[in-house]
């Protein structure tokens, strides 16, 4: 039952905060069930780790129940290495998303943090699910919360972002169901048997053009919510009017269910398809790094910057997975754990900054580290950790995608390439508009002295943010052991069966 729970305790949590929202002190208590779920969920989550059938298999962890046997539909779960690394990624961002964000809550808390930790359960799921429409459930369940966080608590266009927002990963979302029914259908008329289940459906027998269109049906899904150019339009606005927890919530976990997508229900589920549609996702996945560095390096609002320079980084990943090799998967697998790190803590700090001067105009920026030096030198750490430093995760998997993809097609790698040039310079310019230069330099200016720097609460959250991305990229190993999946016909042992 350890992996319902994973599901249940987030969910379970948000309902209390929101009925803990009564009286004068709601604010506070609301945050506390929060914050308390959030921890008991690493300690679950670490229990997990430590009891997991190391040894038995690819497979860490089994759970199953029938759900609607008449439709073949089962409360199926599994994690192997690839799961619990997302497992982790999404537990150790949920922390800044709870303790920074509270200037973002304002009205109704126990509300705000209710959807914020629906939209973790949902996301959880995903990571778990094994049954195909027990995973749809879960990637509609996480959009809906997200939608509402956006509509009530973000920024001035914060409707039109929303319903972009809501249309594009809800649209795609029904195209990948007509897949998943596509395929169980087809498994029921070459065997009988109507079943949801990943691995049971992974042996259905295709002809070589139905794979490739129920193929499309998954990418489709999944590179809307990576993105990938040209289904990215949703992004940049979404992440502007988003609230803070939203933005990092959304850049640090949502985009890499697209990529966890990719991996498990693409490569892993047609891969004759997923290795005849690869020339094609290489030249997406190169479009959308040159693409998202070249704006991001003509915007003036700090959070479409961030957002922009987000396609270009997760161009990567789809560069990794579609290369053909451990090596690729590896390195897209890090680069989604290490951009969930730095883009996330960038999001952090241009919502601080938003709070503090009341803009996200980078022209009515300029000399903040006089004043604001712990912000300022930490968001100096995190631009250089964005543009792929060495020493720091991002530089890992970088190289490892641009590696695998030079053995499958060199002039691929050499435009992934000149990306982490673009990348160098617009990371670089944004340090140089916002925290150097001349004070509130431009048309415009701000007058006035910026606010309160950092405190102990947000350079703890962040410490441990840029310790873990240092760790990343100095000693990879252990999430490069753990990051390739498990195949789809290794099927998993229940409990106590093992030799």
């Amino acid at each position: 039952m350890a992996l319902p729970a994973l599901i249940l305790l987030p969910a379970t949590g948000g309902l209390t905060a929101w009925l803990s929202d009564r009286g004068r002190q709601a604010s506070s208590l609301s945050w506390w069930v929060a914050i308390t779920t959030i921890l008991l969920q690493a300690l679950l989550l670490l229990f997990i780790t430590c009891t997991a059938e190391w040894g038995h298999g690819p497979w860490l962890a089994h759970f199953s129940t029938p759900w609607i046997p008449a439709l073949g539909i089962a409360a199926r779960m599994d994690m192997d290495g690839l799961s619990l690394v997302m497992l982790w990624l999404t537990t150790l961002l949920s922390f800044p998303c709870v303790i920074l964000s509270a200037r973002d809550v304002g009205e109704q808390p126990g509300l705000f943090h209710l959807l914020l930790l629906a939209t973790i359960a949902g996301i959880n799921g995903v990571f778990l699910a094994t049954d195909l429409f027990l995973f749809f459930f879960f990637w509609e369940l996480m959009l809906v919360p997200m939608y509402v966080l956006i509509l009530q608590w973000g920024h001035e266009d914060r409707r039109r972002a929303a319903i972009k927002f809501f249309l594009f990963t809800q649209g795609s979302g029904l195209l990948m169901l007509v897949a998943i029914l596509g395929l169980v259908i087809l498994h029921q008329h070459a065997t009988g048997i109507v079943t949801f289940d990943y691995f049971v459906l992974a042996d259905t027998p295709l002809m070589p053009t139905t794979a490739m269109v129920l193929m499309l049906g998954f990418f489709v899904a999944f590179a809307v919510k990576l993105p990938v150019v040209p289904l990215h339009v949703w992004l940049p606005d979404t992440h502007t009017q988003a609230p803070t927890a939203g933005s990092v919530l959304l850049a640090g976990i949502l985009l890499k269910t697209g990529g966890y997508g990719l991996i498990r229900f693409v490569a892993l589920l047609f891969p004759e398809a997923a290795a005849r549609f690869a020339p094609v996702a290489l030249a997406l996945g190169v479009a959308g790094i040159l693409y998202g560095a070249w704006l991001s390096l003509a915007q003036d609002d700090m959070k479409r910057l961030i957002a922009y320079s987000s396609v270009s980084h997760l161009g990567f990943v789809l560069l990794g997975i579609f290369s053909g090799s451990p090596m690729g998967m590896r390195g897209a697998v890090v680069q989604m754990v290490a951009h969930g790190l730095s883009t996330g803590a960038l999001f952090v700090i241009a919502g601080s900054l938003q709070d503090r001067l009341h803009t996200r105009d980078m022209r009515r920026m300029g000399g903040l580290w006089q004043a604001l030096p712990h912000l300022s030198s930490v968001g100096l750490f995190f631009a250089i950790a964005s543009l792929g430093l060495p020493g720091m995760g991002n530089f890992v998997g970088e190289f490892l995608t641009l590696l695998a993809t030079w053995r499958v097609s060199p002039p691929m790698a050499i435009l992934g390439t000149a990306g982490l040039v673009l990348s160098a310079v617009y990371s670089l310019t944004m340090v140089g508009r916002a925290f150097l230069g001349p004070p509130h330099a431009g048309q415009g200016t701000i007058h006035t002295p910026p606010p309160a720097d950092f405190g102990p609460r947000q350079m703890t959250v962040l410490s441990l943010t840029m310790a873990l991305l240092l760790l990343l990229g100095t000693y990879p190993q252990p999430v490069l052991d753990l990051s390739l999946p498990a195949p789809a016909h290794a099927t998993p042992q229940p409990e106590g069966l093992h030799p």
